[in-house]
């Protein structure tokens, strides 16, 4: 009887190693657009996405901010696509700085696990600058929450001092089909 156990879970084992479920994932950005409203403070010089194969297309951006900030503010919205862009999930204010200091929200760990070692946004306040994104893309094995099936927009407001400075907003599309692998 303990052999079959033993037999079972070895087979189990096998089976679940050789299928790679992230095959059967599609996760890749769709559109950027990145827009400043205070080119005084802040300014972009370049945000772009580049198709690298079907299934990956790589973020670039290069910005420079202007003057130093300890005072960063991020209003973060998720919207998912359903006749339009519809409110899903996650509505939510973020201290740039306190967030860079503790990795105290959940949420935005996961989307800066994405940008942390493709940039050098990866230090605590005061910013001043250039600001470089290069080759970033999105890997379905840092997504720790289970999304549906669809597209979705992410906008992200970044204010300095309370003021409004400049708008990134993401599209991206997640496709997750077990059944085709």
């Amino acid at each position: 009887m303990e052999s079959k156990l033993i037999f079972c879970v070895l087979f189990g084992i096998f089976i679940a190693s050789s299928f790679d479920f992230n095959d059967a994932v599609v996760f890749k950005f769709t559109n950027v657009v990145c827009e400043s409203f205070n080119k005084s403070w802040f300014v972009f010089h370049n945000c772009r996405l580049k198709a690298v194969s079907r299934s990956k297309v790589t973020l670039n951006m290069n910005a420079t901010i202007l003057h130093p900030t300890n005072d960063m503010t991020c209003h973060a919205q998720m919207f998912k696509r359903a006749s339009g862009y519809k409110p899903w999930l996650m509505n939510i204010k973020l201290d740039v700085c306190l967030f860079l200091r503790r990795k105290n929200n959940p949420f935005f760990s996961i989307v800066y696990s994405f940008f942390k070692d493709l940039s050098n946004f990866n230090h605590t306040c005061p910013y001043v600058g250039a600001i470089i994104v290069k080759d970033v893309y999105l890997r379905p094995e840092l997504l720790r929450l289970a999304m549906p099936t669809g597209d979705y927009l992410l906008s992200m407001k970044w204010y300095y001092y309370q003021k409004h400075q400049f708008d990134m907003n993401f599209s991206f599309t997640f496709v997750e089909d077990l059944l085709q692998s």
